[in-house]
């Protein structure tokens, strides 16, 4: 029997080269013309038929049918299908200690590794590793949780560890029931019938939906972690949050038929299945080129009595998630592959109060939104950043422009800055209250500062061009701002003085020199540790260098330590390798996380976990963790 495939849309932006361009040309005339009135808005698919019939008759949907065998039967698509492929009570523990490096205060961010200052949890292959880290002589592996498929990444809360992970397994989708187009709810087979038997009940497909978990453990005796709640949904893993003592995760699962039927996700809690019916799923009036379930679901990690809530939409591809306090946004991009058509996203906002999820409002902006630090939500309104790349014929030079919009909780636009810096994209974004920090790229990195306290008329208010570019921005104080980025192919760090927001100085640099060098923080922000009352800044780098700093030659990959102040800039403290054989890669011996616990600096990686002193940098010890 052969397993189904996914289609998996990608777009792949082009990167453009242009030289030096004044401010007037930066900051083109914008198109006056205001924006159709949309029609987007957000319903409940009344029965299952309907919810059919939207999928089956949208004009650029796409959908897949399976036979009961798993085998793809039809697509309305032209593309084949690809293969679907972190408080503790303890008197020993320090009180000083890093977190996860997170983009909205209070809102915790889930990741491969925490601490909670005595205590740290590693996800390494399938397995979360609880490591005794302090007090650093005391290190030891106190204790494994072994998983099956794919674990994305935890969140400690007290004495509740939540672990998501994603399951790919194969066994038959409905055992013992079927879904009829008459019903958007699973029923029984007869009794004492098989399924050649039942009239109309097809033999259950072998394929099976990726499958989102969140298992909680309590962890009160660290030695022996204890299963208390096993929540699924179908669908791939996309992102989550923690706010307070709930847990919130975004789950997508494309939406596909078995021959006639069309399968409906499912969740499973307490060993029971639930289909969620069609009644129960959300939709706009929007076509895209394909669709999916998106499921939102809302979990109490401290109270397992209380049953997890969820909701489901139907959209397209969902891209990025931005997340408050107090409302999810989703957005989804719309990419044209027509001549002259321009790229869009839908933006979904979801309002959530502990366990009430609600579907507030939709909205759309032109371009498309590179990562979550493109958008944030101030004051009662919504601002994001966007990139539009109109597609042209062979002839003529495909364009970029880059916008700023500012919407209201309805997420409708009130106030735009449009065809900013024609030519170039966006690699990085900073809105800081009444501020945003935007970094545009071909050849020099023009870094923009954005008025955005007048919502209805944000405006430039100065730019800096340097060479290179900043592909993750962090603040520093309310005046500076840390960048990190490339130039000439090797990793750069800026620190950016906008204490004069018509004329932003960068006032120190360093260059990680070698042939190529490259970080993980450029494309994941929580690899970046910084403490500025430490003034310490630490991330992982690579290098490939010919002999720099007394090495003959090779790769190269640990922890750069720094100093970092705004009257010294950045000083090179040290670096910490976890390499076994020098010049060599090692994947699992990468560093992939840098925190600290009081005096001590902690590095992970997929290996071992080593202890420095955080002043000088000598080693204390160091835990295997295989």
């Amino acid at each position: 029997m052969k397993n189904s495939k996914w289609f998996i849309f990608s777009f792949l932006a082009t990167l453009l080269i242009i030289s030096s361009i004044p401010l007037s040309l930066y900051l083109t005339a914008p198109d006056n013309t205001e924006q159709t009135e949309l029609d987007i808005a957000l319903n409940q698919f009344s029965s299952y038929e309907e919810l059919k019939t939207f999928l089956e008759t949208t004009p650029q949907g796409s959908y897949y049918t399976l036979d009961a065998r798993g085998e793809q039967l039809k697509s309305n698509d032209a593309m084949a299908i690809p293969e679907s492929p972190a408080p503790t009570s303890s008197e020993a523990a320090s009180s000083d200690y890093s977190k996860t490096n997170i983009q909205v205060e209070g809102v915790d961010e889930a990741d491969i590794v925490k601490t909670d200052g005595e205590y740290i949890y590693i996800v390494s292959g399938g397995n979360v590793t609880i490591v005794k880290a302090y007090p650093p002589e005391e290190a030891k592996v106190v204790s494994k949780i072994s998983l099956n498929g794919s674990i994305m990444g935890i969140f400690i809360n007290g004495d509740k560890l939540a672990i998501f992970h994603n399951e790919y397994t194969v066994y038959p989708l409905y055992d013992g029931v079927e879904v009829r187009e008459s019903s958007s709810s699973a029923e029984e087979k007869p009794e004492n019938t098989t399924a050649d038997e039942a009239p109309g009940v097809p033999e259950p497909i072998t394929y099976e939906p990726p499958t989102t978990s969140i298992k909680v453990y309590d962890i009160s005796d660290k030695e022996n972690p204890v299963l208390t709640r096993d929540f699924s949904i179908d669908g791939n893993y996309f992102s989550s949050r923690m706010i307070g003592d709930y847990v919130y995760v975004v789950a997508t699962m494309y939406t596909f038929f078995t021959e006639t039927d069309i399968a409906l996700p499912r969740i499973q809690s307490n060993n029971e299945t639930e289909v969620i019916p069609a009644t129960d799923i959300y939709y706009c009036n929007l076509s895209d080129s394909s669709y999916s379930f998106t499921t939102i679901v809302a979990l109490n990690i401290q109270n397992d009595s209380q049953e997890p809530t969820h909701e489901t939409i139907v959209l397209g591809g969902t891209s990025t998630i931005y997340v408050s306090q107090n409302n999810i946004y989703l957005t989804f991009t719309h990419y044209s592959w027509q001549e002259d058509e321009t790229t869009k996203t839908t933006i979904q906002r979801i309002k959530i109060e502990q366990q009430t999820i609600t579907f507030e409002a939709t909205g759309e902006v032109l371009g498309y939104v590179l990562d979550q630090f493109l958008m944030d939500e101030h004051n009662g309104y919504f601002r994001i950043a966007t990139t539009v790349n109109n597609r042209r014929t062979f002839a003529e030079e495909a364009t970029s422009k880059n916008n700023v919009y500012v919407l209201d909780m309805n997420l409708n636009v009130v106030g735009k800055l449009e065809d900013l810096a024609p030519g170039e994209q966006i690699y990085s974004a900073r809105f800081m209250g009444d501020r945003c920090y935007l970094v545009t790229y071909r050849q020099i990195d023009p870094f923009f500062v954005i008025d955005v306290a007048n919502p209805t008329e944000p405006k430039v208010l100065g730019y800096l061009k340097i060479p290179g570019f900043s592909g993750y921005l962090h603040p520093y104080d309310e005046n500076h701002i840390i960048g990190i980025g490339k130039q000439d192919s090797n990793v750069k760090l800026s620190l950016f003085d906008v204490t004069d927001v018509t004329a932003p100085r960068e006032t120190a640099k360093y260059i990680v020199e070698a042939d190529y060098s490259d970080s993980p923080v450029l494309y994941d922000h929580k690899a970046f540790l910084f403490d500025k009352p430490k003034q310490l800044l630490a991330i992982p780098v690579s290098t490939n260098i010919f002999g720099i700093r007394d090495r003959n030659s090779g790769y190269w990959q640990g922890a750069y330590i720094f100093d970092i102040s705004l009257e010294q800039g950045f000083t090179f403290e040290g670096e910490i390798t976890h390499q076994n054989v020098a010049d060599q890669f090692e994947y699992d011996c990468s560093v992939k996380r840098i925190l600290y616990i009081g005096d001590v600096l902690y590095t992970i990686s997929g290996m071992k976990v080593k202890m420095n002193n955080l002043e000088t940098l000598a080693e204390i010890n160091e835990v295997e963790l295989s």
